[in-house]
């Protein structure tokens, strides 16, 4: 599956919830979340700025908890990040993390985050919020299959295109000075 992507910045959390809600999105996730990044020695995935991940979810909407195995791979950041993205459900993250050790990857860092997405259209809208020790700052995701939708609700939101980032969190992270 291929995906636009972008990111807007240290957003107000509280205004961005009123917003979606008066523009009659649904609130579709709203999750704790535990993102274990994998990569080989070298660190090819994430140099080649793509990962392998095992997700848990505990899904507070439904009251369950899922994980998910996911690879992705950046096919361009020019104008949106536009990823290469495979993923399943599996039973267990262990189970998954041996499927990933097998193939001789290793687990990299261990990343804790809420996250409440919102529909509109065919767009979900995430709000993420990361431990503070990997991300101080609260931003939004938008992800869509389509370029008008993107600039619909970056603009139905208050900003402007020029307020959003293809950068990954990482880049952003080191732009800030945060991360090596």
């Amino acid at each position: 599956m291929k995906e636009l992507e972008t990111r807007i910045l240290d957003v107000d959390i509280d205004y961005i919830r009123k917003k979606l809600l008066s523009l009659n999105s649904k609130k579709v996730k709203m999750e704790n979340q535990t993102n274990r990044i994998y990569d080989f020695k070298d660190r090819r995935l994430l140099n080649l700025k793509g990962y392998a991940r095992i997700r848990s979810i505990d899904d507070m909407i439904n009251n369950k908890t899922i994980h998910y195995m996911t690879v992705k791979q950046m096919l361009s950041q020019e104008k949106y990040k536009i990823m290469d993205e495979h993923e399943t459900i599996i039973e267990s993250f262990q189970e998954g993390e041996n499927i990933f050790k097998a193939l001789g990857l290793e687990l990299i860092e261990i990343i804790e985050k809420y996250r409440e997405s919102y529909k509109y259209k065919n767009t979900l809208i995430e709000i993420d919020i990361n431990e503070k020790s990997f991300c101080p700052f609260p931003y939004i995701e938008i992800e869509t299959s389509y370029e008008e939708e993107l600039k619909e609700i970056v603009s139905l939101l208050g900003y402007k295109m020029e307020d959003t980032t293809s950068k990954t969190i990482y880049e952003i992270l080191k732009d800030r000075g945060i991360k090596k």
